[in-house]
């Protein structure tokens, strides 16, 4: 496996793959590497000749007031794991190599950033999609693979390669969870022993809300009532929003039908967790 830290490059590497016929697959990642991560690598891996995986803590996509400073990093450890599962690149750029001091461009989709987690983050998806094009342009990537846990991040990330159109197939991949159904992240280890079992409430909700719609009930009313009352009950949770939309626009819907998203954001103790439901009505 190869680390490579300069854009020049990387750039290099990936127009040489691809003047050999060699199809390249990549993993945009933050670090801090679990088994969701590596999931994500092996599926980029059965779609691609050779995989990337880039690793870098996007500054732009954190808001002032968020765990920029605290997020974990322990770049020895992920490249040992990315190693061991296979990987053949990782793209390890410092924040200077991204955005030099005379950095003046962003990349920003429109209306469907919002909702969900762009209303109570509303610079996170700028972030996000200038980051992620930014990649796309350095590691030229016949495929790129993100996970369904950000679900409103995988369908802008989509919008996006649509709309610019990057001639690049996006793969999602499905959650992963922890033996118990806590969905993996890297900000799980932000939690106390404690805040790990109240954690769960994410998953047990979102299951009680499946047993509901396929006992019939459709009226989004009366399961996001019932998702309230289920993390509520937990005293260490505070709820950033609970909503069911369509896949398709990331819109509200009162009578379900079709693809729907069920989407929660939870802070347990001072850690803000995501999780969600994709289903067809």
């Amino acid at each position: 496996m190869e680390i490579i830290r300069t854009i020049t490059e990387m750039q290099q590497k990936a127009e040489e793959l691809r003047l050999s016929g060699i199809k390249i697959g990549l993993v945009p990642t933050m670090g801090y590497l679990h088994k969701g991560h590596l999931r994500l690598l092996d599926i980029a891996k059965k779609n691609c000749d050779v995989t990337v995986m880039s690793i870098f803590v996007n500054p732009t996509q954190f808001g002032p007031e968020e765990d920029l400073d605290k997020y974990p990093c322990d770049f020895e450890r992920d490249e040992r794991l990315a190693k061991d599962r296979g990987c053949d690149f990782i793209f390890y750029p410092d924040v200077k190599e991204i955005y030099p001091e005379s950095y003046r461009t962003y990349v920003t989709v429109e209306e469907i950033t919002k909702s969900l987690c762009g209303a109570s983050r509303p610079i996170h998806f700028r972030g996000v999609t200038t980051v992620v094009a930014k990649l796309f342009n350095i590691v030229k990537p016949h495929v790129a693979v993100f996970g369904q846990k950000d679900a409103q991040q995988s369908i802008v990330i989509k919008q996006m390669v649509r709309d610019l159109n990057f001639d690049i197939k996006i793969i999602i991949g499905p959650i992963v969870r922890e033996k118990d159904g806590l969905a993996m992240s890297s900000r799980n280890r932000y939690l106390s022993t404690e805040e790990r079992k109240d954690a769960l409430v994410l998953y047990n909700s979102l299951q009680t809300a499946k047993k509901m719609l396929e006992s019939g009930v459709l009226d989004s009313r009366e399961i996001k009532s019932t998702i309230e009352k289920i993390i509520n009950s937990v005293s260490s949770s505070k709820i950033d929003y609970i909503e069911i939309v369509s896949i398709a626009d990331l819109l509200p819907i009162k009578q379900l039908s079709g693809e729907i998203l069920i989407a929660l954001a939870v802070v347990v103790g001072k850690t803000r967790l995501i999780d969600n439901m994709m289903v067809r009505v």
